[in-house]
């Protein structure tokens, strides 16, 4: 019976789509995550009797004919990129990109990696890192002097030194924008590297053309909504279970068949 397959199909994309859930709800405090969603696609069909089939010699054609759907399959698992609500902290390297817009980290291999998280601090050499120790991109070194650390809304890092009256200038914050954000790969620690989907980077200094502005002494949090995700959780469970009857069903209308003398 195709209702077998059909039914377990559908128990597996539930089970993928609690999982993603799951993954939501676990990160609804992590700093500038971005939920994702489960997009299903149906499977292939079986066509007993094709639509526009001819029916007789005389030209007339089938209607609607007849097609059997084979399940469900999970077909991509989206990453929504929405704004998350800004927290104000009152640290001082703690930066929120309100907008679009990543922050650039230089890793140990090389490459450079993108976030939204920008909770930053000072390594032994006085350059901004990222909670890892990741340097952050371009690289940009504190005084060990300084009093006072300001980041304007165009990423202007300014320091004021003892003996200095007007603030010095440390550097420029530039923030990447890409075609298709979606498209990153997600690598953990808050981190998304380029693929082919997401497309090359476009830099730029915050607060210009199509980039966000930087907002200091403030982070952006999850932008999960844990009612939605809750709803979405019962949704799951009641469709896994709906599946799960229709293979109970179709075993029980099997066993009538053995059954028969």
């Amino acid at each position: 019976m195709r209702s077998l397959d059909i039914g377990a199909t559908g128990m597996l994309a539930q089970q993928m789509n609690v999982d993603v859930i799951s993954n939501n709800i676990a990160n609804m405090t992590t700093t500038g995550f971005k939920r994702q969603r489960v997009e299903f696609q149906d499977l292939i069909y079986q066509h007993l009797d094709r639509p526009g089939s001819p029916s007789s010699s005389n030209g007339n054609t089938v209607p609607s004919g007849i097609s059997l759907g084979l399940g469900v399959r999970p077909a991509a698992t989206y990453r929504t990129h929405e704004q998350g609500t800004i927290q104000i902290t009152d640290n001082d390297l703690d930066l929120a990109i309100s907008g679009r817009g990543f922050f650039q980290i230089q890793l140990p291999n090389g490459d450079t990696a993108y976030t939204r998280a920008g909770s930053f601090q000072r390594n032994q050499n006085g350059e901004i890192v990222t909670p890892e120790g990741y340097l952050l991109e371009p690289t940009i070194t504190i005084p060990d002097d300084a009093i006072a650390i300001e980041v304007n809304g165009e990423g202007e890092v300014l320091a004021t030194v003892p003996g200095q009256v007007t603030p010095q200038n440390l550097g420029q914050i530039q923030t990447a924008n890409f075609v298709n954000p979606a498209g990153l790969e997600a690598t953990g620690d808050n981190l998304f590297l380029e693929t082919e989907a997401s497309g090359a980077p476009t830099l730029n200094n915050p607060g210009t053309d199509d980039f966000g502005r930087l907002q200091q002494g403030m982070l952006e949090q999850s932008n999960v909504d844990a009612v939605k995700e809750i709803t979405m959780l019962i949704t799951a469970q009641r469709a896994y279970e709906m599946n799960s009857k229709v293979i109970s069903t179709s075993d029980e209308m099997m066993q009538a068949t053995s059954q028969l003398r």
